[in-house]
């Protein structure tokens, strides 16, 4: 939150995902400011005159006079399904601290609408999810990975169930109750198992409560972290993690807290793109902090798009779940024709990446702002029985998925890349892990598969775990940890070059490194991005810190990492399509990018 004359404002990029427009001419997209806001950066134009930037170094000075770190067992930076999971798997006799930013279940895990994938069925088999999983990857998957993940699910929905999860259930046709599944993008088989359209609300829930009886944990909600804490800065010759920098969004105070072990379970970096069905949450701040302590990161360059997210000025790029293509819906051009089988012969069961691009590529085509979903042609009672949240939502908003189609677009909504791990979710250096969206396994390849995510969260949670389990305690580090010293920074009188800033990386990475690519588009992003994260530093170097311009530090490294990572892949691939490299490549291979301070 910026302060000015005392007084708290919130960045235009809270609402800058929504599709704003004169909705009663047409549906456009535009940017709405508060008043507030509007009336700020006027004033702040008018009073102050603009001072030439400089770039300096962006180290800041330390202090060790303050009192010893608080210690913890195991730090848990993020609190959706991977770091939940991951706590209630540890032994009770430890002391375990969960940092939020906001409120424990606000983050992606718990908007999660369509369900977990499990092979459940016995029509179904583990070799047919993994087939499939493979296929939606277009060869980069690792199969290991994925062989690894997809074996466990029918054990991880039997924890879930002993949990309290309440997933749905139908009446089969011999009389006996059996879980509903339905089918998803990319899938041959019904596999996936849901709690209505809000899944992932049910299950963050359910573990939040199975965590509330849990001794030994502490929640730090409202804190960010600011960066991590590694031997280096220590004057230590091995590379480990020892700690944590945060900044308590309610006080505006810093703290330093110590571990044995961290684990980023932080989420992906999905708000760098001016639309996302993501919550604010989804900054790619696991992703920064671990590039720069010094571990490698993979296929950043495949982000993707959700196909159906609801096109409305107030709906907040309202995510439209995959599984209403999977009971049947239609994609539709503005005047009602159907289009996906000229793209994909599984029409709108393709996978994910397909279904995004042929829908930018007719809305470019057409000069449209929109394409319609259709499954009023169904059952009233199978609409608003499967889908009650989707239905009401967009009741709410004045469409009746019973009666008409809807408008959607696509809109960024995961990160298929991420920081380099192995199976136990270790990272490059020594006790630091990541799990979850956060993290890159080989999982999901150059395109993740519908539902994989959440068992994916779930399966690392569990395995990080179990490697920290097997880790023997070690003594805190020999010398003292640095404690964040803000005493040469002074408070901004300057947020509107912040506020420019969000607006630009947002809006640049969305009309240049979005669903369809070229070359000299991504090298003009990379140019301007390198400029922005010179304002940027030098705006880090000066002034105190406070959750935008630390999410805003963040974004602008993982928009220069996926810009590179784009920009070496000379091939189009799963959700990276480059005008320039419209081929696929013979040899698939990853994308791996080093830090200068990498130790292995």
């Amino acid at each position: 939150m910026l302060r000015f004359q005392n007084k708290p404002y919130s960045l235009p990029r809270r609402l800058s995902h929504s599709f704003d427009h004169a909705f009663q001419s047409r549906f456009a997209i535009y940017r709405i400011l508060h008043n507030p806001l509007r009336e700020l950066i006027i004033s702040s134009i008018r009073g102050l005159a603009a001072a030439p930037l400089t770039f300096p170094s962006i180290n800041r000075t330390f202090s060790v006079l303050k009192p010893k770190p608080e210690h913890f067992d195991v730090i848990i930076i993020g609190s959706g399904a991977a770091g939940m999971t991951l706590a209630l798997h540890l032994p009770d006799d430890y002391r375990i601290a969960m940092l939020c930013k906001e409120a424990p279940l606000e983050g992606s895990s718990y908007y999660a609408q369509g369900g977990v994938a499990a092979v459940l069925d016995e029509y179904d088999s583990i070799a047919a999810h993994i087939d499939d999983t493979l296929v939606a990857g277009d060869g980069l998957c690792n199969p290991d990975t994925v062989a690894f993940v997809v074996e466990q699910s029918p054990g991880i929905i039997d924890w879930l169930v002993t949990l309290g999860v309440n997933f749905d259930t139908r009446v089969s046709n011999s009389g006996r109750s059996e879980f509903h599944l339905t089918q998803e993008g990319g899938h041959t088989h019904r596999r996936v198992i849901h709690a209505a359209d809000a899944t992932g609300k049910e299950i963050t829930e359910r573990l939040a409560e199975a965590l509330s009886e849990r001794k030994g944990v502490e929640f730090f909600t409202d804190h960010i972290a600011i960066d991590l804490i590694t031997s280096d800065q220590l004057a230590e010759s091995s590379k480990y993690c020892c700690g944590v920098h945060t900044l308590n969004l309610k006080t505006t105070e810093t703290q330093t807290l110590s571990c044995q072990n961290l684990v980023l379970a932080t989420g992906g970096a999905s708000k760098v793109y001016l639309y996302t069905s993501n919550p604010d949450t989804a900054s790619g701040d696991g992703i920064a902090m671990a590039w720069r302590a010094g571990c490698r990161v993979a296929n950043l360059e495949f982000n993707q798009f959700h196909p159906t997210c609801l096109y409305h000025p107030t709906a907040k790029s309202f995510l439209i779940s995959e599984a209403l293509r999977g009971e049947g819906a239609r994609l539709l051009l503005p005047d009602g024709t159907p289009f996906m089988e000229h793209f994909d012969p599984r029409g709108e069961l393709a996978s994910r990446d397909i279904v995004a691009r042929a829908i930018d590529f007719e809305m470019k085509r057409l000069g449209c702002d929109f394409v319609l979903l259709d499954i009023s042609h169904k059952e009233d009672d199978l609409i608003r029985s499967h889908f009650p949240n989707i239905y009401e939502r967009c009741l709410s908003h004045g469409f009746d998925l019973t009666q008409a189609p809807i408008p959607i677009v696509p809109a960024a909504h995961y990160t298929c890349g991420g920081v380099v791990t192995d199976l136990s979710g270790r990272t490059d250096i020594e006790n630091l892990y990541a799990i979850g969206e956060v993290s890159y396994t080989g999982l999901h390849g150059a395109n993740r598969m519908a539902s994989n995510s959440l068992l994916e969260c779930m399966v690392f949670g569990r395995a990080a775990a179990e490697s920290i389990r097997k880790t023997p305690k070690q003594k805190h580090p020999v010398n003292p940890i640095p404690r964040w010293d803000d005493s040469q920074v002074s408070r901004s009188r300057e947020d509107v070059i912040l506020a420019h800033n969000w607006e630009e990386l947002r809006r640049l990475m969305w009309d240049y490194v979005g669903i369809v690519r070229s070359d000299r588009r991504l090298l003009r992003a990379q140019r301007r991005i390198q400029l922005l994260q010179q304002e940027i530093n030098d705006y880090y170097a000066h002034h105190t810190i406070n959750r935008d311009l630390l999410e805003l530090r963040n974004l602008a490294q993982v928009a220069e990492l996926i810009v590179r990572s784009a920009l070496s892949r000379k091939e189009s691939r799963g959700l990276h399509y480059n005008l320039d490299h419209p081929n696929q490549s013979s040899n698939a291979t990853e994308t791996i990018l080093m830090p200068t301070n990498y130790f292995g």
